[in-house]
């Protein structure tokens, strides 16, 4: 077992770990943060993805003991403490981005990811950026269009 010492979602959390843990497991076992799906567990679906000091990583990609001593956020920490949601999440809820959810907050972290570091200027860029998050039920254009109105909120 080794000692992993980070940050999630700004509080500060300890735990032993068994060396081979991924990090989706940690989050979502160790820690019961359960908004961060482990879809594919090859880091191809993006349902596992959460920000690793301000940048979009897929979680079933990295081993838990690999995040000592950063910042995590997941879909759980992107609300604000009076619980109202962040623009992007407001945004996919408006725009129907989702349907059955399995995939919505990994693209929802994504989302976020893209405007604070990416260009989101068109809808071809925004469907480029995405390309690692797969939706099985929408077609993308509800989620684009969520993107777009998120961005928009986000940079207001």
């Amino acid at each position: 077992m080794a000692l992993l010492t980070l940050t999630v979602n700004g509080a500060a959390v300890s735990r032993d770990v068994a060396p081979q843990t991924l990090l989706v497991e940690f989050i979502r076992e160790h820690l019961r943060l359960t908004g961060t799906h482990s879809g594919c567990d090859t880091g191809q679906c993006g349902a596992c993805t959460i920000h690793l000091n301000g940048a979009a990583v897929k979680a079933c990609s990295m081993l838990a003991v690999q995040a000592a001593g950063a910042s995590i956020t997941t879909i759980e920490g992107l609300a604000a403490a009076d619980g109202a949601m962040h623009p992007m999440q407001a945004a996919f809820n408006q725009c129907h981005g989702l349907q059955c959810g399995f995939c919505t907050p990994g693209m929802v972290m994504s989302a976020v990811d893209l405007v604070k570091n990416h260009d989101c200027s068109s809808e071809g860029k925004i469907r480029e950026a995405l390309e690692g998050n797969f939706c099985r039920c929408t077609g993308y254009q509800n989620i684009v269009k969520a993107v777009q109105q998120g961005a928009a909120a986000m940079t207001a």
